[in-house]
């Protein structure tokens, strides 16, 4: 094969591969927040459809499926249909420069390996926004439509800081590759830029949990205020790309964290913090990004079920009046002792 026609079949490989591991991880993902809700509140969970409920999946699924879809009379049909895609598709496209492995065989474990990954990154993620307003605009209702107003001050306060929190990574790492990023933090746990940044690993997970509109700050469905905010108007497949939509960006918020704070797929012990030379070595590299991104998955559900929502003030005030600053601050400090140790 030429380098070209060998470079379209590896990837095409490889974004196959993503999608059959992401798709069942937030099938599963939902099982788990179910059954981790169900222990906090003392409740038994799932546990009808196969042994400890592990086909509740497919069953929803096939729920989804076979619900008929019903598009209201009032709505602005065009746009009502194309949201729920919108919403979803900007998630999907956020794994392709994610580095979820070193390499097997001459292989990088990363669909696109851009220069630029970060950047990528925060301009997709950045579109979803346009799904969640479009959905609350075309449902012509006033608890969508509130609902989406909320969520669009909300993702763009917040992308604010979560931006700004990166920063002094890259002026740390020195370069904008997220393979690069991960190379950086091999050699030891310390290495881990979680040590090295704390600050503005707090402000990113925070963040995170805004921008997929997670509790403590779902206020854009709030449902004791709003119904289900944006969605309140969809059903069947609509509603469950929403739904794949919110568990794909808590998938991508985790494995941006593990990339960028800890230590992507390395482990320091036993040489895992080596690019791999063997087959082996390359599928425990992607085992362990694989596990660092379920714990932090867990994370995101324990919060769900522990705190109570905010207000939508104290959201806004946390966004622009403590976290912008910490931010700001965060960067002029790594400055500072960069230009100090130089």
């Amino acid at each position: 094969m030429s380098p070209t026609t060998e470079y379209i079949c590896f990837s095409l490989i490889k974004i196959v591969g993503v999608i059959a591991i992401l798709m069942p991880t937030i099938a599963y993902s939902v099982l788990i927040e179910r059954k981790v809700s169900a222990f906090i509140q003392d409740r038994i969970g799932p546990n009808r459809v196969g042994p400890f409920g592990i086909w509740q999946p497919l069953a929803d699924g096939l729920k989804f499926i076979l619900k008929e879809d019903f598009t209201p009379a009032h709505v602005r049909k065009i746009y009502f249909w194309i949201a729920p895609a919108i919403t979803m598709i900007p998630a999907f496209l956020t794994m392709a420069v994610i580095p979820f492995g070193s390499q097997i065989g001459a292989q990088k474990m990363v669909i696109a390996d851009l220069n630029v990954g970060v950047l990528y990154t925060f301009g997709i993620v950045s579109l979803g926004v346009y799904g969640i307003v479009l959905a609350g605009y075309a449902s012509n209702s006033k608890y969508p439509f509130l609902g989406s107003i909320r969520s669009s001050a909300q993702m763009i306060s917040y992308e604010m800081a979560m931006g700004l929190s990166v920063i002094p990574i890259f002026m740390l790492v020195g370069d904008l590759n997220l393979s690069q990023v991960i190379e950086y933090q091999a050699g030891g746990l310390f290495n881990w830029l979680v040590f090295k940044q704390p600050l503005g690993f707090a402000i990113f997970i925070v963040a995170a949990f805004a921008e997929t509109n997670r509790l403590p700050f779902d206020m854009p469905e709030s449902e004791s205020e709003l119904i289900g905010g944006y969605h309140t108007e969809y059903g069947s497949m609509k509603f469950a790309l929403f739904f794949l939509g919110e568990y794909a960006n808590m998938i991508a918020s985790s494995a941006m964290m593990v990339t960028l704070f800890f230590g992507g797929w390395t482990l320091p012990i036993g040489g895992l913090d080596e690019p791999a030379t063997t087959l082996l070595a390359g599928v425990a590299h992607i085992a362990i990004f694989f596990g660092k991104m379920m714990c932090l998955m867990l994370v995101f559900i324990w919060v769900r079920w522990m705190l109570p929502r905010f207000r939508y003030d104290q959201l806004m005030d946390l966004g622009w009046r403590r976290f912008l600053p910490l931010a700001l601050a965060n960067i002029f400090i790594t400055a500072v002792i960069l230009w100090a140790q130089s």
